[in-house]
């Protein structure tokens, strides 16, 4: 809990201090609008996720599959690392996703949302942190909103009725570099990068991946 309360310390005046619209790269273009400060929600899918697993002197983080918890100092020093692109998604590390909310209380209790709902739908919070090149491939989910707090997020969407071309065990990165090159223009994906206190909302459905462009701190809002 200690270390959750010193990175919040570090993290919220980033969020505060560094809000934007979205700048979209070429040949893309997805709108997204600035937001408070604050967190968001949920999990990564795809081959490698992890989040805050049980109470421990330090925050843990779950990593899977398969399931492995390491406490979160070492998960920053040692496993924080840019990704390499010839590693498969199975053996990624990733940060991201159930939260153990005991453990990070006081960084979620300072977060605010995004001031939008879905009526029917209540919003659960996931915390991340990931190295440059890291990222989620393509998956969908329902509806929620991606916020950063430090570094840059690449996003690349597709409507429900639109699979994209990816192996399940192949990295955003790999992706970028195998795969997206070689797609005719109107086959590729809806794009944004999304800087520290800008916000995406994703739609129900929608399928999408990351690519976080530098060392990243981010949290989501699930809106289930």
């Amino acid at each position: 809990m200690a270390a959750a309360r010193r990175l919040l310390s570090l993290l919220l005046p980033l969020a505060w201090a560094r809000p934007g619209g979205c700048s979209d790269p070429p040949g893309g273009g997805w709108p997204s609008a600035p937001s408070a400060p604050g967190r968001s929600c949920w999990r990564p899918s795809g081959p490698a996720r992890c989040g805050s697993a049980r109470p421990t002197p330090t925050p843990t983080a779950k990593l899977s599959p398969p399931a492995v918890d390491v406490p979160f100092q070492e998960y920053v020093e040692e496993l924080l690392k840019p990704q390499d692109p010839a590693q498969l998604g199975s053996d990624t590390l990733y940060f991201f996703g159930d939260n153990n909310f005991t453990e990070w209380g006081p960084l979620f209790q300072q977060y605010v949302p995004p001031p939008f709902r879905i009526p029917g739908t209540s919003p659960a919070y996931s915390f991340g942190i990931a190295g440059s090149g890291s990222g989620v491939p393509f998956h969908w989910h329902g509806p929620g909103y991606s916020e950063v707090i430090f570094g840059r997020k690449r996003w690349f969407l597709y409507p429900p009725d639109k699979t994209p071309h990816f192996h399940p065990n192949e990295t955003t990165l790999a992706w970028l570099h195998h795969t997206y090159p070689r797609l005719p223009p109107a086959e590729r994906p809806l794009e944004c990068t999304l800087r520290p206190g800008e916000v995406l909302y994703f739609p129900d459905r929608w399928w999408h991946a990351t690519l976080n462009l530098d060392t990243s701190v981010f949290i989501s809002t699930f809106l289930g």
